[in-house]
């Protein structure tokens, strides 16, 4: 019997995946299983552009079921997996049919971190569609919002929720914001970029939990005491990779299933990409990344794998951040650095930072400038790096640095 792959999570992972399985030759069977019950859709406008009203739910969506059954892709939504038996080879079904596969893909994503009391009528999660939507009903209405946590996620909301004229307050428990992805200087200018736009930004400031009426929210209870009145309160502490299966079936697992730049888990039928991972790096070090970049080129790699090819991941990582009329591009990383220089205008947040290790330039950040960034990326995958005067210097053609071969 031909067995089927299959892909357990229909995100931006899971789909990926079982596009790159057809495009590398594979001719049987592919199935999509997916635990909601949409089409698999982009995520990351949810914070942005859905919520502010100028993109709908079926502009999300990536794939539907007829053109996924053009490729030959069996997309299986509303279903959840109970069991991976390994030995077996089988998936048991929470409804309880079963599934056996040739090769399976964990694409199995992240869930919000959730707060005690975070099951207060108003208070929300931001990781779905169907999350955001509560949102967007609820914003409609609301009055005063709290905002928790101060990421990436947090702000694109407050930033959305101001423009919609509400009285917002962000609380952060670090004393800077974004401060687990962003450099000190970053975090610095989107403290003005959202204080500029009427954001009430608590840092330093602990949650203790919610003050109810009626059983919906009213306000959040801070560390010291105070409270912040508040009608809805959308919670942005972070997320938690979904594991649990594989964890269960006995894969290797260390705040996500670990991977290698391949794909490849601690079971050579079983691959692995996306949010629910954490690759071994090469110098033993495991790294987490939740970018649509990381699920992209992760999910290519599994498909390689499958095929019996090798096509590692190993670009440099990148992300983004819409707030308000202003656009965060990054890549590489600004963790560990010894030297930063600017080119451009912080004062009218168009500008990039650079970020040197000794001599090395390990990453760029960048505001409302996407020809650095684009730059940044080519030079960092290049290993061709600039010296930090040529970096600060507008006069020098960052792109000109590259290879000839490189520019085209």
């Amino acid at each position: 019997m031909n067995l089927p792959i299959v892909i357990i999570g229909a995100g931006q992972a899971g789909l990926q995946a079982a596009e790159a399985i057809r495009a590398e030759g594979w001719q049987g069977d592919v199935i999509l299983l997916g635990d909601e019950t949409h089409a698999p859709y982009h995520r990351p406008p949810l914070s942005k552009t859905y919520l502010s009203g100028e993109s709908s739910a079926e502009q999300l969506t990536m794939r539907g079921p007829d053109a996924l059954a053009r490729k030959q892709i069996t997309l299986r939504t509303g279903i959840r997996v109970e069991r991976i038996d390994r030995e077996e080879k089988t998936l048991h079904f929470s409804h309880g049919s079963s599934l056996p596969y040739h090769r399976l893909v964990l694409a199995t994503g992240a869930r919000a971190r959730q707060l005690a009391g975070a099951d207060l009528q108003g208070v929300f999660a931001l990781r779905t569609l169907d999350d955001a939507t509560r949102i967007a009903q609820g914003l409609e209405a609301a009055g005063s919002i709290a905002v928790i946590g101060g990421g990436f996620i947090g702000l694109e909301f407050a930033a959305i929720a101001r423009k919609k004229g509400k009285s917002v307050t962000v609380i952060e428990a670090a004393d800077r914001l974004m401060a687990r992805a962003v450099s000190a200087q970053i975090s610095e200018i989107y403290a003005r970029l959202h204080a500029e736009r009427g954001v009430s930004v608590r840092l330093g400031s602990g949650v203790a939990g919610f003050v109810s009426a009626n059983g919906a929210v009213s306000g959040v209870t801070l560390s010291d005491g105070s409270i912040i009145s508040a009608d809805l309160v959308v919670v942005g502490v972070g997320v938690i990779p979904n594991q649990e299966l594989a964890d269960a079936a006995g894969l290797v697992c260390e705040s996500g299933v670990v991977v290698d730049s391949s794909g490849r888990t601690s079971d050579p039928f079983i691959v692995a990409c996306g949010d629910c991972t954490a690759m071994r790096l090469a110098d033993g070090r495991l790294r987490r990344l939740e970018s649509v970049q990381n699920a992209i080129e992760q999910a290519k790699a599994c498909a390689a794998t499958i095929m019996g090819k090798e096509r590692p991941f190993s670009a440099a990582p990148w992300f983004w951040s819409d707030q308000y009329d202003v656009k965060l591009q990054m890549v590489g990383t600004s963790a560990d650095h010894d030297l930063s220089v600017i080119r451009g205008d912080v004062a009218t947040y168009k500008c990039s930072i650079f970020y040197f290790r000794g001599t090395t330039l390990i990453g760029l950040d960048s505001l409302n400038r996407p020809q650095d960034h684009m730059a940044g990326r080519r030079l960092l995958d290049q290993q061709v790096f600039p010296t930090p005067e040529q970096a600060a210097d507008e006069g020098v053609a960052l792109a000109g640095l590259l290879p000839k071969q490189a520019t085209s």
